[in-house]
């Protein structure tokens, strides 16, 4: 967990604790933690700075779209401060997160689909507006 927390956010430290917080929310309602940083992996490339939908299709043990629960092991090593922020995650009700637009290093959270819609729709907007591909 700590490893995909990290790969997440190793910007803003102050954040670990609450995106480790979603990915045990999501672990604890039985979802699949749909993690970026794990399609990364299993694509081979973490130099992505956008995910597609045919990333999301990689069949590897290391894609949390496909695959529910933990992978098989770490993807890559954390800093003992991000291990400390999922001992120590945040308690809230977020299940989705979305890099803010403008780049500024911070996710938006939101608790419902909808809303989460609402800070994706504006994140593709900009990226494609920064032609980031």
């Amino acid at each position: 967990m700590a490893s995909i927390v990290y790969e997440e956010q190793k910007v803003k430290f102050d954040e670990q604790a609450k995106i480790a917080g979603l990915y045990i929310n999501r672990l604890k309602d039985g979802w699949k933690l749909q993690a970026d940083p794990t399609v990364k992996y299993a694509v081979g490339d973490f130099t992505l700075r956008r995910i597609l939908k045919k990333h999301l299709k990689t069949e590897s043990p290391y894609n949390t779209y496909l695959h529910g629960g933990l992978p098989p092991g770490p993807i890559s090593i954390p800093e003992l401060q991000t291990i400390d922020a999922v001992l120590n995650y945040e308690s809230h009700d977020y299940f989705y997160m979305c890099a803010k637009p403008e780049y500024t290093g911070y996710h938006n959270f939101s608790k419902t689909w909808d809303q989460h819609n609402v800070y994706s729709n504006a994140y593709h907007k900009w990226s494609d507006q920064q032609n980031i591909r």
